[in-house]
């Protein structure tokens, strides 16, 4: 991999296909894929993983907002795109794209045919979402009847899939209560099944559920995080390969005397002798103020590098004094040894806020 010479991102698109095929083997061949390619696909490069990811021939993509499948669109995606979280606003946008909506209640299911029959389409393909019992999104199991019998009064729209979305798949301590979400949305498909006289696509499964639960396999699983090169788990992890890394350069070099403050607010004041190192890049780039004060760190020349003091804006210092280094040199936040998965429990967090955290100013570089 070259050496950084500014603040990067490098997306190993091997990686990201060795994750796709590992993904894939954990599904029955018939099983559809649908990539989630949201929030800049996690991270990395929307427009640059879908395309990837279409040579691959995967059968859907997913995305939260409209304005999210639109750029997918305007460089040339083809493959279906399902909009997650789509607002009424949007709906016209969305149908001159040929985006296919989650439509997840009766107020946006209801306007949506609206709008749809305004623009004298038929059967234009949306998704029906049902809330199993992560109460964010979706049409309760007592609304059936009335989705059914809407669906059944007009011809503008048709439905495409049905899908649910588990709580807690990733751990194995809430498997009752997974099962207990995948037996309501089985009733569900059911009951809808027959009150409209077909079957449509069902999915329920996201990464974990794809590893943990095969039995919820139905006719499409849907996976983000697995895709970037995590499987929520230790045991997983060892299967996927972390596709991005976080790699930046030292500025300058500070030697740093006894009582010196480093950083805004004085958060750091050295007791002894210390050399710090000033990186290019900070807040403003996904190395949120959580890091700060010795939590995050940066490897240098294969060694821990702590930040000292606050994060500021668009820099972190971090602490050399152990390390030999110049500089010039490279410093990694993260990458596919120390994952961004170690990067985020120093603070706290997870992965997935981390990666979907890294600046759009950051240069992404495609390794192919």
């Amino acid at each position: 991999m070259p050496k950084a010479e500014e603040t990067i991102l490098e997306v190993d698109l091997k990686a990201l296909e060795h994750n796709l095929n590992h993904l894939k083997s954990r599904i029955p061949k018939h099983t559809k894929f649908l990539a989630v390619v949201k929030a800049f696909a996690y991270g990395s490069d929307a427009c640059e993983i879908a395309k990837h990811l279409e040579s691959l021939n995967v059968d859907y993509f997913a995305v939260a907002y409209t304005n999210e499948g639109v750029q997918l669109r305007e460089e040339g995606i083809t493959k279906p795109i399902l909009v997650l979280h789509p607002q009424t606003v949007s709906f016209t946008t969305l149908i001159k794209h040929q985006l296919e909506p989650n439509l997840y209640s009766p107020k946006i299911l209801e306007e949506f045919i609206e709008v749809a029959s305004a623009l004298n389409y038929n059967n234009y393909p949306i998704h029906v979402k049902f809330n199993t019992g992560l109460n964010r999104l979706g049409f309760a199991e007592h609304q059936v009847d009335y989705l059914a019998e809407t669906l059944k009064s007009t011809e503008a729209i048709h439905l495409t899939s049905i899908f649910s979305h588990l709580a807690a798949s990733e751990d194995l301590n809430e498997r009752e209560f997974t099962l207990n979400q995948i037996n309501s949305f089985k009733r569900i498909a059911e009951t809808l099944t027959k009150a409209i006289g077909f079957k449509p696509i069902m999915h329920m499964c996201n990464t974990s559920g794809i590893l943990n639960y095969p039995e919820a396999h139905f006719d499409m699983v849907r996976s983000g995080i697995g895709l970037y090169g995590y499987g929520n788990s230790e045991k997983e992890n060892k299967n996927f390969k972390p596709i991005s890394t976080l790699k930046t350069v030292i500025s300058q070099i500070h030697d740093i005397e006894p009582g010196e403050s480093v950083g805004y607010n004085r958060a750091f004041t050295s007791k002894i002798p210390v050399r710090t190192a000033t990186l290019p890049l900070g807040h403003a780039d996904g190395i949120g103020r959580q890091y700060g004060n010795g939590k995050g760190y940066a490897i240098i020349n294969g060694k821990k590098a702590p930040i000292v003091g606050n994060v500021c804006m668009d820099m972190i210092m971090v602490n050399v004094t152990d390390i030999a280094c110049k500089e010039g040199d490279e410093a990694i936040l993260f990458d596919a040894n120390t994952t961004a998965e170690d990067f985020a429990e120093t603070a706290n967090t997870i992965s997935y806020e981390l990666l979907t955290s890294v600046s759009q100013r950051v240069k992404r570089v495609f390794l192919k």
